[in-house]
């Protein structure tokens, strides 16, 4: 228990700690406009990384419909904050954001209860089976979205208030970061990794697969609507194609690429893959349209050298660097250290 309670406070260390240096940065106009889009980026598509791991890293479900449960969060979202536009232009500046943290978490809810249904019947089935009708899910939620009028049609939904700022947007991430991890350590973590190892096994020593799949299913899609709702709130306005298959494969190439089942690998992945498009923007010029070739060049060598992604299923410690540092990592034994003396 006191270890338990000694990791907490050195990662919360850590965290305030990153928090101070991102307002460091930002009041020294280092991190200008520009850099605090990146950031946004980055946090947004860390959210839905390591939401998406949930369900194709540790359930071992590959699942290509991601990006229809961001659309339900963010269009949900959206439409509520448009709903109290005239509360907002009133509202004191923490009053509005508890209405954005309630919109957030509609959306995430409205996106569980569509994961919820459609989790039922989708996951009975397997491998390219569910990759498929995942995908095809996706794409019905973008074309019924593109034809309903409260929605803005295809022309979109404009005049969006935008109230998801950085440092809210910051604490979020490392909120669902640390829930995740926390879930994934947990019995009931356990057993959804056990599901991917061997079903029938599982199903054997009495774990429900069914009922934990879509509970995996259901988690990944409530964060998923909450990455959705803070993309509305920050760019300002939607469009269902936003929300097309590309962006479920980008959430799925980030997962790949750092390692399926690991959310360290999912967050360095997403820093990764969303930073150096910015970067060869900068260096080559508009690189916007060959962003998906840098991502499949990145994942074919990835696979070709190491299958597992770049962490496979490691998870970074804060905790144990600084066990290393301060020499109160574990120590060898007694016997060990004979064997290594003779």
């Amino acid at each position: 228990m006191k270890q338990n309670l000694r990791s907490y406070v050195i990662n919360l260390i850590g965290m305030i700690g990153l928090y101070a240096a991102m307002l460091g940065l930002m009041s020294a106009g280092i991190l200008d406009r520009y850099y605090q889009g990146i950031l946004m980026t980055v946090f947004i598509n860390v959210i839905l990384a390591v939401s998406l791991n949930l369900t194709t890293g540790l359930l071992g479900q590959i699942a290509l419909g991601h990006a229809g449960f961001m659309s339900i969060g963010a269009y949900t979202a959206a439409l509520l904050t448009k709903a109290l536009a005239e509360t907002l232009s009133t509202a004191s500046p923490l009053a509005s954001g508890a209405i954005l943290l309630v919109a957030l978490l509609l959306g995430g809810i409205t996106a569980a209860l569509f994961g919820l249904l459609i989790g039922g019947p989708v996951l009975r089935l397997k491998g390219d089976y569910l990759a498929i009708i995942t995908l095809g899910f996706g794409e019905i939620i973008r074309v019924v979205i593109e034809n309903l009028q409260f929605t803005g049609g295809a022309q979109g939904l404009r005049g969006i208030e935008r109230m998801a700022s950085l440092p809210m947007t910051f604490w979020i991430t490392a909120v669902v970061v640390v829930l995740l991890f926390t879930l994934g350590r947990s019995r009931h973590g356990r057993a959804i990794i056990s599901i991917s190892q061997d079903e029938i096994a599982s199903e054997a020593a009495g774990i429900h697969n069914t009922y934990y799949k879509i509970m995996a299913f259901t988690i990944a899609a409530f964060f998923a609507g909450i990455a959705g709702g803070i993309y509305a709130h920050y760019i300002g306005s939607l469009t269902a194609k936003t929300f097309g298959f590309n962006k479920s494969i980008d959430i799925l190439v980030i997962v790949v690429f750092g390692g399926m089942g690991s959310l360290t690998g999912s967050i360095v992945a997403a820093v990764g893959l969303t930073i150096l498009p910015e970067l060869l923007r900068e260096v080559l010029g508009d690189f916007t349209e060959y962003r998906m070739l840098l991502y499949a060049v990145a994942l074919v060598i990835v696979m070709l050298f190491k299958p597992s992604g770049l962490f496979g299923r490691y998870e970074f410690s804060l905790t144990r660097v600084v066990d290393r540092l301060t020499g109160k990592g574990p120590k060898k034994s007694k016997r060990k250290e004979d064997a290594v003396h003779e």
